[in-house]
């Protein structure tokens, strides 16, 4: 090698060692913009796009930028064709050295799919080139026919999707039968829709009728997709993952369905999943600082003291988003399994029944192996039973934990709560403070209906009413149950001392002129808990319907509440709001 070769050597060995710093660089800016860090693998490409056409395109000078893979060294250069191997030294430097200026240089070889290259031979010479700042070389160029639209700024799972698209589409054939973009952003999904299909499928077969996978994929698309598009749609649900697609929504609404169902033992229709999917995993600010405040709010609050949701929490949701014209569409029931627990499923059957609900029994253990016993399964046996005499839809769950706290967890998932009045809370405070059903009352955020004793028939209702925020809360639902079930409501207002609650009554009675609510108000002197339980004995009422504790939960334990009083004492069922 002569001096002047040994010189322009050395001199490419050190823009080599530039290169590989540069790689390094390259590569964080590339992570930080989201663009693609790596060069595509020209097999894996091919077989994915699934074409057997090409044809010689002859040479030509093509874009640099526009050559994003290679047929066998797509491991050893970055995206921008710097090399990542120290391992190159010798022979990118040695092609540099022989080839000073970039006319020297021979043509490359390419395959061109879409608007891309891929390197077949010339590797090193694409670096150099990239590396000198060119912006074009020659090259042999083959180009192989696709219908997927390849850019220079498609990176892998790009192509994987597309081709995955395509073959969707071929399969099922509704590119045919919609103009909706059925596009996926992740890999290997439409095998969760195709698994769907086949399970419609398998559905007609077993009912004797035979359809092809298009046909059946028709129907998915009327029955399965277009249903939840709309609840996507209804709630704007692309907000909370602006990066995703609405059959992205579609599947991560169906998967989290079926694992709802797997914990919970219901089946949880799929606006309630859509919407719990976006409170729980949106990325949206707001919906992120409110689960983190959350979790800090249970670590450090300690359970007696936990005020729960804010008043009307659940009004203001159900409003929101609910459209359906029944208040109570899930209604959940808890099971203990004794005779007279029995007596609050067959309060919520007449709810059921009224309000068109669907039952979501729960029966609640405190030992992982009594899942399985004859005695479970017995009660599984008899809520079944019960709920098919009456023709009213109803799901049977078990759980394991402490009952309360297990109650609330789920009531989440229901609209209205039925408990049997078995354990009111005490009198003193260490009862109140161990009572599980003062907690259940003071934190559970949805209405809670309690029945020490079946009511056969709900008649006649009698709202406790004085004005304060939850009892606002009951008046809402007072009015609501009176005007569509058509029944009489008594409003009782109860005067205590000197005061008169001239805007209590003045409300009350709006109310119930606004949504034209046949009925009277009553306004009695005397102490709340045994003018309300009088009255209920008096007037034969079948329901009563009051706001829950007023006080913070401190000033519960410590002083009472009429409404434990009432509790105590009452035959009718309370329906307990907040």
């Amino acid at each position: 090698m002569s001096y002047e070769q040994k010189t322009q050597y050395t001199i490419a060995l050190e823009d080599f060692r530039r290169a590989r710093r540069q790689a390094a660089t390259s590569a964080i800016l590339r992570r930080i913009k989201g663009q693609p860090v790596t060069l595509l693998p020209f097999d894996e490409v091919l077989q994915r796009i699934n074409s057997q056409e090409s044809h010689e395109l002859g040479l030509h000078y093509i874009p640099l930028e526009a050559i994003i893979g290679s047929v066998g060294r797509y491991t050893e250069f970055t995206r921008d064709f710097l090399p990542l191997s120290g391992s190159l030294k010798t022979r990118w430097a040695r092609v540099k050295s022989i080839f000073g200026d970039m006319k020297d240089m021979p043509p490359i070889q390419v395959y061109k799919i879409g608007d891309a290259y891929f390197v077949l031979d010339g590797n090193h010479r694409v670096s150099i080139a990239r590396q000198r700042g060119a912006t074009e070389i020659r090259a042999f160029v083959t180009e192989i026919c696709s219908s997927i639209d390849i850019t220079p700024e498609t990176d892998l799972d790009s192509i994987i999707l597309a081709a995955e698209y395509e073959q969707f589409l071929e399969r099922t054939q509704l590119k045919n039968h919609t103009e909706d973009d059925l596009k996926i952003t992740s890999p290997g999904r439409y095998q969760i829709i195709e698994h769907e299909i086949e399970q419609i499928q398998t559905q007609q077969k077993n009912e004797s009728s035979n359809i092809s996978f298009p046909e059946a994929a028709k129907q998915w698309y009327r029955d399965y997709y277009l249903p939840v598009r709309s609840i996507i749609r209804t709630h704007d649900l692309l907000r909370d993952f602006p990066k995703r697609t609405e059959t992205d929504l579609y599947v991560w609404i169906a998967q989290h369905q079926e694992k709802l169902k797997g914990s919970l033992g219901w089946k949880i229709n799929p606006e309630d999943v859509a919407l719990d999917l976006a409170e729980q995993y949106s990325p949206r600010p707001e919906k992120r600082i409110a689960r983190w405040g959350e979790r800090i709010r249970e670590s450090v609050t300690p359970t007696p003291i936990e005020t729960g949701p804010k008043t009307g929490e659940w009004r203001r949701q159900h409003l929101s988003v609910k459209k359906t014209p029944s208040l109570f569409k899930n209604i959940l029931v808890t099971i203990s399994g004794e005779s007279q627990n029995w007596s609050a499923l067959q309060q919520a059957l007449i709810f059921a029944k009224l309000e068109k609900s669907n039952l979501l029994g729960l029966h609640i253990l405190s030992n992982q192996e009594l899942i399985d016993s004859a005695q479970v399964q017995q009660i599984r046996e008899e809520f079944d039973r019960i709920n098919q005499e009456k023709g009213i839809p109803g799901e049977f769950a078990v759980d394991v934990g402490e009952i309360t706290p297990t109650i609330i967890k789920r009531s989440r998932w229901s609209d209205l709560v039925v408990v049997h009045l078995a354990h009111p809370p005490g009198q003193d405070i260490l009862n109140r403070l161990a009572s599980g059903f003062h907690r259940l009352v003071q934190r559970c955020p949805r209405p809670v209906l309690v029945v020490p004793k079946f009511r056969p028939a709900l008649n006649k209702l009698l709202l406790a009413y004085d004005g304060s925020p939850k009892a606002d809360e009951a008046l809402f639902l007072a009015a609501y149950l009176a005007g569509k079930w058509g029944l009489p409501l008594t409003v009782l207002i109860i005067l205590e001392g000197d005061s008169f609650p001239k805007t209590a009554i003045a409300r009350a009675r709006w109310y119930m002129n606004t949504h034209r609510i046949i009925g009277d108000i009553h306004i009695r002197h005397g102490n709340i808990p045994t003018t309300i339980l009088d009255t209920t004995k008096m007037g034969e009422f079948d329901l009563v319907i009051m706001g829950g504790y007023s006080h913070s939960p401190i000033l519960e334990l410590v002083i009472g509440s009429s409404v434990n009083d009432v509790l105590r004492a009452t035959e009718c069922p309370i329906l307990i709001c907040r």
